[in-house]
């Protein structure tokens, strides 16, 4: 094939071309992102019943539907939350590849079963089922500076203004509004109710009824007689749109003619429909919305679709009312991406400098820099034909291609010199000898390195999906590489190259001849040393069996992770106050966490944006949540401004504050494994020892936590028990006095929790009417005396004739996971320790927990747990497949051993760098590993089959390895050479990613600099053992023989 387009090359031109305009198309459509979504899928289930217990949402409603998820296809786990507002989240998680579509559909039929069995109000306020998000790509905060709006008007307008056209953009999930639109509320007073013998079902009853949009047809609707002249829509009644017409509403019309109205008995307002939230930001009463990407969406398309049309609908905000994003990801996958892409041309630069250094001749250098463009642009074409993104993964497989794919051009164009130079040779002519003799190796090299990576692509879960991005990539570079060094650097050497002197190579003088006569001098002490070292073989065997114990030791004692943890300029910050806490006192302290920021992190800390009322532990009073930006990485480059030490300092500023526990923490590296960073343990009640069992096993747990060294900020991710005032009905005396046990519940329901009754217009928008006690009315227990329910009789019979009440303590938020009774815990490794460490530590804690309890680890910590389970597998089937290939290629069974026993020594190096620089045995590393065994064995492979070659020849073993490597020195130098400095950018890489960049540069770069500087030396050793064990040659070393008239090989 070199040959066709050594005589061709125009074609070979031609080719080249068409591959970088494919791939120059390509990076115009390719999405950008900072991971690709390897979250397994999940659908998340919604119910809400106001009003409802923790205890009566799961009982009633959860229990129902997880009771009902079975048969599902490729179900991996389930969780459930059940908490005091009447909310109820059931999320099912399916195992990585699941069509999301198809899930959900499953889970929809499931649940349509379930349904009738739910409660009404649960029904009524509606079920929803949707695919779960990434996660949050934005918050944005509405505020008004001069303080004219208050949080409700605001909300109320986003709510019909922005939430909607927000959400209809394309690949947004879900939003979340933090406050709510206006709704009618009818506050009903007690005392006047009794004093005309009305019940709050009375009041509900007459709303529904007036309440109504009448459908009256019309004048003249066919059949019509003849002669009809008159056609005419007919309106009946309207719903009702402002708080006078609610009061209007007739309760009742008394014998004597005198009316009852609603103004009677309540007072009728335009209020909120819930009052769960109080947004700050700025020091203002705010509102905000939760901004959710939707699954197989793109983060920066999203982000930006959604910040073009907040600027489009910004000029119609109200007067006084302004925007702030006060969380935003996508800075940090912009800037991350264009650093890598910045040590993507560092690392172009640097290649070509090495290589310029080693041919000392322009066109020699150019040769193999064309392939760099042709390659990665190659690359991005098969991307986009695989349906791949521009993300952390590919660009660092795209940065070691870059040191891998040049290798092939420079070996073509070094040896093509170096026959030119010994033979006198033509360029054209010297090529075509240079290509018999390399072809293979090349073939070679590229098969192994393509070995090396293939399995990767196979592994299942979302550790595969994330191998699989990079393997890919590389595999496709890998394969071009190989292609255009046999048929672009070819016909690029033959028509390029000048012819050089006999003798001449390397023959110069200045920097280049001071720099090839110390290389001389250095190869010249290369081959002695290995000269001795064939004399001696046991002795270094010996040594390399020390090598090999370092690198099981290292590896066993070898910290583990999932994956580096970035600055992603955001944090987090949640307070949790005492049980029965009210807003007014969380309110207070998530001041105090504002006030810290301001005053102490001023130069790091950019927003500050906290709700009352919301975190990720569950909604109620005593929880407070803070979204915080952070300054730009490039003002934060002093030491300790990074995400890590402020988060660090902030928890122990936080530890003053008396009144509640306050946490400060930032994401994970991929936003759907989770709201944190760290691991997350699911703690089972397997036994069903019960609530407080599992509460005790919790707080013992966590005190066990507190103590140990390797664990920092581990926290239920849950809420404590709270008191319950619970009224018990004393059914026989209801049943006595003639009342009915659903009109003591709708009572109840209604003055307590409140009840939706229908909708009413506002502003051209349907909006809730609720039906709710007033304040003064469900403030304490003996309030609950002043409501009355009417018998058979028509008498009001109050509630202390047949109730009573007392004091009690139970849960706020019940959690299951996998249908047992669970609780959440959560936390980080400390300082200095991985978060492998950490989960050993978990689980050696837990197994020390009473008997009935056990645990499961769940999100980015499931994921972990089976990538470290997985990596043993990945090593042995890529090494497998390496040694299958080289015996293909060698057909011979032997002489692959000569290279695969060099894997140790790149190995060694890899895992040294990482112990250096204290990075842990995570995802990264796994793959600076694997690239180590390719890059070793592409080291041997030049002096193995050199040294295969001559021997077949005729030379004997020890001559033909010596020649082997004295010959192949110079290229293996320089590739190794050109690969190192082209990954050096990445392991001394700062900023936005680095934490990923330096992960993947340090065991690379350690990896290459042993895998050369051992492998040169114990190459010709393991070859010249592995010879003598195996005396015959294979039939294709005879095929050499008998074609270049050798005799018997020695």
């Amino acid at each position: 094939m070199s040959n066709f387009f050594i005589d061709r090359p125009i074609f070979a031109w031609v080719i080249a071309i068409v591959v970088m305009i494919g791939g120059v198309l390509a990076i115009s459509q390719l999405p950008v992102e900072q991971y690709p979504e390897v979250a397994p899928p999940s659908i998340v289930i919604r119910t809400m019943n106001p009003g409802a217990s923790a205890e009566t949402v799961q009982d009633t409603t959860v229990q129902i539907i997880e009771q009902n998820m079975v048969g599902l296809d490729n179900f991996l786990y389930m969780s459930s939350k059940s908490d005091s507002a009447g909310v109820g989240e059931i999320t099912i998680t399916f195992a990585s590849g699941t069509n999301p579509d198809i899930a959900q559909v499953q889970v929809q039929n499931k649940l349509a079963v379930a349904e009738p069995m739910l409660p009404q109000t649960v029904r009524d306020q509606g079920i929803r089922v949707t695919k779960q998000s990434p996660g949050a790509i934005m918050v944005v905060a509405f505020y008004s500076p001069d303080d004219r709006l208050d949080r409700y008007d605001m909300s109320d307008y986003v709510a019909a203004n922005i939430l909607e056209p927000v959400s209809r953009l394309n690949g947004v999930g879900e939003v979340m509004l933090f406050g709510s639109q206006y709704a009618m509320r009818i506050w009903l007073d007690a005392d006047k109710l009794n004093s005309y013998q009305l019940t709050p079902e009375d009041v509900t009853a007459a709303i529904r009824e007036q309440n109504f949009q009448v459908r009256a047809g019309e004048l003249g609707m066919g059949p019509a007689p003849p002669g009809q002249q008159l056609n005419a829509t007919v309106i009946g009644q309207t719903l009702l749109k402002t708080p006078k017409e609610f009061e209007d509403i007739v309760l009742r019309v008394n014998v004597d003619g005198s009316r009852v109205h609603l103004r009677d008995v309540a007072r009728t307002e335009l209020g909120g429909e819930n009052y769960q939230f109080l947004s700050h930001f700025r020091g203002h009463e705010a509102t905000g919305i939760v901004v959710n990407q939707a699954p197989g969406s793109n983060a920066l398309e999203v982000a930006a679709l959604v910040k073009a049309k907040l600027a489009e609908l910004e000029p119609l905000f109200p007067e006084g009312m302004v925007m702030e994003l006060a969380y935003d990801t996508a800075p940090f996958t912009q800037v991350a991406i264009r650093g890598v892409v910045q040590t993507l041309i560092e690392a172009v630069i640097l290649v070509t400098l090495v290589m310029f250094l080693f041919l000392q001749n322009i066109r020699a250098t150019v040769i193999p820099t064309i392939a760099i463009p042709v390659v990665l642009l190659g690359t991005f074409g098969v991307l986009q034909a695989t349906g791949f993104s521009i993300n952390s993964l590919t660009m660092f497989a795209m940065v070691l291609a870059i040191g891998l794919l040049v290798d092939d051009a420079i070996v073509v164009v070094e040896n093509v010199e170096r026959i030119m130079a010994e033979e006198g040779l033509s360029p054209r002519e010297a090529t075509r000898k240079s290509m018999g003799q390399i072809q293979g190796a090349l073939v070679g090299i590229g098969t192994v390195l393509s070995a090396v990576f293939i399995p990767m692509a196979f592994f299942p879960g979302t550790t595969g999906a994330v191998y699989r991005q990079f393997s890919i990539t590389i595999v496709s570079a890998m394969v071009l590489s190989v292609f255009v060094a046999l048929i672009l650097t070819p016909a690029l050497c033959a028509s390029m190259l000048k012819p050089i002197p006999a003798g001449g190579h390397h023959e110069k003088r200045g920097l280049f001849g001071w720099f090839n006569r110390a290389f001389l001098r250095t190869t010249n002490g290369y081959a002695g040393l290995v000269d001795r070292m064939l004399g001696k073989p046991v002795r270094y065997l010996i040594i390399y069996g020390v090598v090999i114990a370092a690198v099981v030791m290292l590896f066993a004692r070898m910290p583990t992770a999932f994956l580096p943890e970035d600055d992603p300029g955001l944090m987090f910050s949640q307070v949790q106050l005492p049980v029965g806490a009210t807003m007014e006192r969380t309110r207070g302290v998530l001041r105090q966490v504002e006030q810290y920021y301001e005053d102490k992190e001023s130069k790091t800390i950019k927003t500050v944006y906290c709700v009352t009322g919301f975190s990720f532990t569950g909604r109620g009073q005593n929880n407070g949540q803070c979204y915080i930006q952070m300054h730009h990485w490039d003002e934060r480059a002093a030491p300790g401004m990074d995400v890590k030490a402020v988060s660090g300092r902030a928890i122990g500023a936080f530890a003053t504050i008396k009144d509640a526990r306050a946490v400060a923490f930032y994401p994970p590296p991929i936003r759907a494994l989770g709201n944190s960073a760290g691991f997350v343990f699911e703690l089972k009640d397997n036994g069903h020892r019960g609530h407080d069992a599992l509460t005790a096993a919790r707080n013992q747990l966590l005190a066990a936590a507190a103590q140990d060294p390797r664990l920092a900020k581990v926290r239920p991710n849950g809420q404590e028990d709270t008191p319950h005032f619970e009224i018990r009905i004393d059914r026989e005396k209801a049943r006595a006095l003639g009342v009915e046990i659903g009109a003591i519940n709708d009572t109840l329901a209604t003055a307590w929790a409140s009840t939706y009754t229908n909708d009413f217009l506002h502003n051209g928008r349907i909006k809730k009417v609720y039906v709710q006690g007033d304040a003064g009315y469900r403030m304490a227990p003996q309030d609950l005396d002043r409501w009355f329910v009417r018998n058979a009789r028509g008498e009001m019979v109050p509630f202390s004739a047949f109730a009573s009440s007392h004091w009690t303590k139970k849960a706020s938020r019940l959690e299951r996971y996998n249908a047992v009774p669970a609780m959440e815990i959560i936390g980080e490794a400390s300082p200095g320790h991985a978060t492998g460490e950490a989960i050993a530590a978990m689980e050696e804690l837990a197994a020390k927990l009473p008997p009935g309890f056990g645990y499961e680890w769940t999100g980015i910590s499931l994921q972990e747990t089976q990538a470290g389970a997985q990596a043993p597998v990945l090593y042995a089937l890529s090494i497998a497949l390496v040694f299958l290939a080289l015996a293909a290629l060698y057909e011979s069974w032997s002489v692959p051993f000569a290279v695969m026993l060099v894997v140790p020594l790149g190995v060694i190096g890899a895992l040294l760098a990482a112990y250096g620089r204290g990075l842990p045995n995570d995802i990264f590393f796994q793959v600076s590993i694997l690239t180590t065994v390719g890059l070793s064995a592409k080291n041997a492979i030049l002096i193995v089959e050199f040294a295969r070659d001559q021997q077949a020849q005729g030379q004997p073993l020890s001559t033909a390895i010596f020649e082997a490597v004295r010959l192949r020195f110079r290229p293996i130098v320089m590739t190794s050479l050109a690969f190192a400095l082209g990954v050096l950018p990445l392991a001394l890489s700062t900023g936005a990613g680095s934490e990923s960049q330096n992960a993947v540069g340090t065991g690379v770069l350690g990896g290459v600099i042993t895998g050369t500087l051992l492998a040169v030396f114990f190459v010709p050793v393991f070859f010249l053992v592995i010879r003598r064990i195996f005396k015959g040659g294979s039939h294709r070393d005879r095929e050499i023989a008998a074609a270049a008239g050798g005799t018997e090989l020695n």
